[in-house]
């Protein structure tokens, strides 16, 4: 006896044919197919989650961690809502997603069924693309559109620019096998490769560069959020030595292993003068990589535009952040970079003048550094010391979350170093929402078998509780909370912090800590309320003994403020000595 929900069943077998070996699941009843099929398959990992919208962000994590495709998979009706965030950031952050929401039969939408909703194209525009199995599989037809559509869905997943993909799956009563129905995987399941191009130079790139590269003497290379890349760190080294290229890269470029990287920009833009300004601004800008945090840098490109601006990626559309792109290279960031350090140096005088421009870069940092080093320690313990020396002692080899909002941005000033070069830096800047921090991490640490450290603010932190509402263990997993019981950006950003409806609407005030949950969930729970605990709380948080632990700092958002509006008042006197 054959099972109807054969073709289905084999959907796994494509999968793991393919290379994709982690499938997250939520709970359902219509779903019931699709799940037989990936938990019941070998060489597949599937784990299962109750609230979609966490299950969605856990497996955004595995995929960021695992770089490669991982499935997520819900029952019918709002559930496919939740996944949503977690979706968005994906196609913005280019994390590769096949994803299943099981759906009722087309005749049964809007007949006040259950769980019956407009499933087919529900995430529009934040997905690569969306495909409709068929919703009857016995005849042949049928058979080879699931197989056809699946192949496509996940070589789809992994072209560039990398994202998500949706398939609805519409499945009929009844949706289990029968208790005598012989229950296995198809032979020979077909399965689609595609080649993927190399994304080489061509000829005219090679050209264009060649002959404009001699007429700009202040070019300046701008890293956005990207992976730890071994290679492109090395062709990044190469060519900043050999041509005295200034190199801006924040804490979510991953470029902290370069030694002599601009990390602090964030930090002195805010307070140099115009003249200064002027000097730094770039003749040629080149741009890779994804998003960057910093507002001053932004502003600052944007305020004095480069004449001749060169962006680098494989393909995709192209972001104009700056407002001065001119020329696109469709290629890899380290093949352009390599190109570059194949031409000679320019001539002595041109040659001084790059030479000049970079250690303009490079003054400027030294004196953010030279500030943040003697700015603390501060009198008053609060949150800015405290990320600075979580940095400070992380493990040698570890991934670092970073939660949007201040947590994100108290690491981007303070920076990591070269003897963090095996500390991976992760945030989710797609669309820096704060909804999904603590599920991405999760992800990422019952993907990666290594210490993966949480740094988090009080509203990202409760908002996605339900990230531990599960029954896998954590053993590697490291959260800092910083719990000032509110938004502290409302209170840095200009606008909110000066209304009257600030507390209550914009900063909303809360009273929650974290000891209760860990009760709640067998965690330990480890709270820095002395300063002189730190040394003690460090070596107890960050012993790996095979249980999850969160370490809480409780404080004041006027103190946090105070500290921070002080480490900027420094770095305006040091203009002025």
């Amino acid at each position: 006896m054959t099972d109807r929900f054969q073709p289905i069943y084999d959907i796994a077998s494509i999968c793991a044919k393919k290379g994709i070996n982690h499938a997250v699941l939520c709970p359902g009843s219509r779903n019931a197919p699709l799940v037989l099929a990936f938990t019941r398959h070998r060489e597949i990992k599937s784990r299962t989650f109750s609230d979609e919208r966490s299950a969605a962000f856990i497996a955004l994590g595995m995929a960021q961690n695992l770089k490669q495709t991982t499935i997520l998979l819900c029952t019918s009706g709002s559930a496919a809502y939740n996944f949503a965030p977690a979706v968005a950031e994906a196609y913005f952050g280019h994390t590769p997603l096949v994803i299943f929401t099981a759906d009722r039969p087309a005749e049964w939408i809007s007949q006040m069924d259950g769980q019956a909703i407009h499933q087919a194209e529900i995430f529009g525009k934040h997905v690569k693309k969306s495909f409709q199995l068929p919703q009857d599989y016995e005849h042949a037809d049928s058979k080879w559109a699931i197989n056809r559509i699946v192949n496509e869905a996940i070589n789809l997943s992994s072209q560039e620019p990398k994202g998500p993909v949706h398939i609805n799956a519409p499945f009929r009563e009844p949706l289990y096998p029968s208790a005598d129905l012989t229950w296995s995987y198809s032979d020979n399941v077909r399965v689609i490769n595609e080649h993927t191009p190399a994304y080489d130079m061509t000829e005219e790139q090679r050209v264009t560069i060649e002959s404009h590269w001699p007429e700009n003497h202040h070019v300046l290379l701008v890293a956005g959020q990207q992976d730890v890349n071994a290679d492109l760190i090395e062709a990044v080294t190469t060519i900043s030595k050999q041509h005295h290229l200034p190199v801006l890269g924040d804490v979510i470029s991953n470029l902290h292993p370069l030694d002599g990287v601009i990390s602090h920009a964030d930090l002195f833009l805010s307070q140099a003068s115009v003249a200064i300004k002027k000097t730094l601004a770039p003749d040629l800008l080149i741009t890779f990589g994804g998003s960057v945090i910093s507002k001053q840098v932004k502003n600052f490109l944007r305020e004095y535009p480069a004449k001749t601006h060169w962006h680098i990626q494989c393909a995709g559309s192209v972001p104009d952040t700056y407002q001065s792109v001119t020329c696109i290279f469709n290629t890899k960031a380290t093949t352009f970079l390599n190109f570059l350090g194949s031409l000679s140096s320019k001539k002595n005088f041109e040659s001084q003048k790059q030479e000049n421009y970079s250690k303009l870069w490079e003054v400027e940092e030294r004196r953010s550094l030279r500030t943040l080093n003697t700015f603390f320690p501060q009198k008053d313990y609060a949150e800015f010391e405290f990320v600075r020396e979580i940095i400070n002692h992380l493990p040698a080899t570890c991934n670092l979350h970073l939660a949007n909002s201040m947590s994100v941005r108290y690491a981007n000033y303070i920076g990591l170093h070269v003897n963090h070069k095996e500390v991976h830096v992760y945030a989710n800047r797609g669309t820096s929402g704060i909804d999904g921090c603590t599920s991405t991490a999760i992800g990422h640490t019952l993907a990666s078998g290594i210490p993966n450290v949480l740094i988090t603010g009080d509203l990202a932190f409760f908002y996605d509780r339900n990230a531990f509402w599960h029954n896998y263990s954590l053993p590697d997993l490291r959260v800092v909370l910083l719990n000032n019981h509110g938004g502290i950006i409302f209170k840095m950003i200009d606008g909110p912090g000066s209304v009257p409806e600030s507390e209550e609407f914009f900063v909303t005030r809360q009273q929650l800590n974290a000891k209760k949950l860990c009760e709640e969930f067998n965690f330990d729970y480890l709270k820095l309320d002395n300063k002189r605990k730190l040394k003690n709380l460090m070596k107890d948080f960050f012993d790996f003994d095979g249980r999850t632990k969160i370490l809480e700092l409780e404080t004041d958002i006027a103190v946090n403020k105070n500290i921070f509006d002080n480490l900027r008042q420094k770095i305006k006197e040091s203009y002025e000595l």
